[in-house]
């Protein structure tokens, strides 16, 4: 009969404390390229969700402003409207004006293509890295969007 020895003891080799280590040292060295890749796909998600957001903001400031002629070039109505709907972005918290640096607000009464009245609304918003590296991650996104309705008689 065989000794039970070899199955309740196993002896460990050298070589599987080798690849154990070698394990450790591959998952150091890898660490930090997985790091930044996250925070890269992460800073990325807040750029995209400031030009979703944008351009809502323009389009309810050109719903505001399409009502009526008087509303057609009516930049501070729209102004409070766009505000409204950027309170969510990290560096519009208490704006109170939207004609400067980081968000600049636009309204004006143009020709529609079809030759009726329209209104034209730009909203331009200056975004921040939300986790700058410095050195790596400190670029801003710019971000112009413009949307032209044709204004209600």
């Amino acid at each position: 009969m065989r000794s039970l020895l070899p199955f309740l003891f196993p002896m460990r080799s050298r070589r599987s404390c080798r690849s154990k280590g070698s394990a450790m040292i591959e998952l150091v060295l890898l660490s930090p390229w997985l790091f930044f890749l996250f925070v890269g796909v992460v800073d990325m998600g807040f750029f995209c969700y400031d030009l979703i957001a944008v351009e809502n903001a323009a389009r309810v400031g050109a719903e505001y402003a399409s009502q009526n002629s008087t509303t057609a070039s009516d930049s501070t109505g729209t102004c409070t409207r766009v505000l409204a709907e950027l309170a969510s972005l990290p560096n519009v918290n208490g704006l109170s004006v939207c004609t400067a640096a980081p968000l600049t607000v636009t309204a004006s009464s143009i020709s529609g293509p079809d030759g009726n009245p329209a209104t034209s609304v730009s909203v331009a918003y200056q975004s921040v890295s939300l986790i700058p590296i410095p050195g790596l991650l400190m670029k801003q996104l710019n971000v112009t969007r413009n949307v032209q309705m044709r204004v209600s008689p």
